[in-house]
């Protein structure tokens, strides 16, 4: 049973704002090993309810990832592997290996494959999961598969993270959490203490310490704290198409591609296996006003582009100048706006699937890249704190894969920085926090 505070004695010693897979993680390492008085705050009716439930739900083996520039999520990804396969297995969540092929079309996005292996075997997972086929080796492991090369990741799976955040929050909650939903922060005050939260219907909270884990809201969040001013976000939304089931085995492995934009945070539509037996492909990215814009707001091209101008602000305004971004959303918007689009530039590595095959959409998603004071998308996650507030931002993909060890870092982090003086417990717990430390 979920605990409702009193307003009138709604103190906190940490409220953590944004119930999706990062924000309910933290909760649970901190309720788990601290006697501190938390509560989550969350706008909707329940955790996960945006990207954390409204994602590919891929466990990702991060050998895509630069370990130079993005060591803590790679090894966050593959530390957090095994603990998802904990959790799944106590309580019986989807655990569906269906391994995945990241394909080149020619030599040049081959030699992107050539230096992902030097990168995955750097991150950490065993040589003997990963290999790189030539286009005979792939036609033999997926014969309606067609390009030039590929990477076989066999770790890849399929699961659910909207139902794992739901059973951290579970463990959370029997540590003393209170979830605090349908509470959607309009306003931060400072007072000489602590801070004032306030929300939409004027009610309120104070919180000695606030962690700001609010996804596509997280830059809002971290402006009413003084921090982060410089900058500017936007939000793409991911769309998806799901195949009729007489087609959705046409090929049995799970399907990226390397991108063929190096520098934006899209992906080439893809090819997916869910645990529930779809497949889906897709996406694309088409922009929206805001994090929650799931459906609607598509035009013709022109109208779209217009109205592409209206999303814009700040920082991002300086997208409007960059040629070939421009070129890539009318892309990403036409294949929004047709289905036949959205195939054909699946049928490059899969030419035997058609439009027809589609006969409904999949669940949309959206993502909300920062945008830097030179007009740049920020490639890895920022990190923000002052005296009162850590703030995560720009936490995108794997996040959900390394929700878990990565949460841990955090709070190991909170606590050399000396944000988490509170008496230390012992509980039951489904990880151990010292094996993740130890694995850095």
């Amino acid at each position: 049973m979920y605990r409702f505070c009193n307003w009138d004695v709604s103190k906190y010693d940490v409220a953590i704002i944004g119930g999706g897979i990062l924000g309910t993680s933290i909760s649970y390492w901190l309720s788990s090993l601290y006697d501190v008085k938390l509560c989550v705050i969350e706008k909707e009716s329940n955790v996960a309810m945006h990207a954390s439930g409204r994602n590919t739900a891929v466990v990702h083996s991060p050998f895509y990832l630069n370990p130079k520039t993005k060591k803590v999520l790679a090894k966050s990804a593959l530390i957090s592997y095994g603990m998802w396969e904990k959790l799944a297995k106590k309580e019986n969540v989807p655990w569906s290996k269906t391994g995945v092929l990241e394909i080149a079309i020619d030599e040049n996005q081959h030699k992107s494959l050539e230096e992902y292996m030097d990168w995955g075997i750097e991150n950490g997972i065993p040589s003997q999961d990963l290999e790189l086929l030539d286009a005979k080796q792939v036609s033999k492991l997926e014969p309606n598969v067609k390009c030039h090369s590929a990477i076989y990741s066999k770790r890849e799976v399929s699961t659910d993270f909207g139902v794992f955040t739901n059973e951290i929050k579970n463990e959370s909650v029997k540590h003393g959490v209170d979830f605090l939903f349908e509470k959607n922060v309009k306003e931060i005050k400072r007072n000489e203490n602590d801070s004032m939260i306030i929300f939409d219907d004027n009610e309120s909270i104070t919180a000695n310490f606030v962690i700001n884990c609010a996804g596509g809201n997280s830059l809002d969040i971290a402006q009413m704290l003084d921090l982060a001013t410089e900058y500017s976000d936007i939000h793409f939304r991911g769309e998806y198409w799901v195949a009729d089931p007489q087609y959705s085995d046409l090929v049995k492995t799970t399907i990226y591609s390397v991108a063929e934009f190096k520098g934006y945070p899209f992906l080439d539509p893809h090819w997916i296996k869910k645990a529930n037996g779809q497949t889906e492909v897709g996406p694309n990215a088409v922009p929206v006003p805001s994090p929650d814009t799931y459906d609607g707001y598509i035009g013709d091209i022109g109208t779209s582009i217009s109205k592409f101008k209206d999303v814009l602000s700040g920082n991002a305004k300086k997208l409007l100048f960059d040629s070939e971004f421009l070129s890539l959303i009318s892309k990403e918007w036409l294949s929004s706006i047709s289905k036949t689009a959205m195939i054909n530039r699946v049928q490059k590595f899969i030419p035997k699937i058609k439009p027809e095959y589609f006969s409904k959409k999949g669940t949309s998603g959206i993502r909300s890249p920062i945008i830097t004071p030179q007009g740049k998308f920020l490639l890895d996650v920022m990190e923000l704190e002052n005296e009162h507030s850590f703030n995560i931002i720009n936490y995108n993909s794997p996040g959900a894969t390394g929700a878990p060890a990565y949460s841990a870092f955090i709070v190991q982090k909170l606590k050399e920085k000396g944000f988490l003086d509170y008496k230390q417990k012992h509980t039951d717990s489904i990880w151990s926090f010292d094996d993740i430390l130890n694995q850095t």
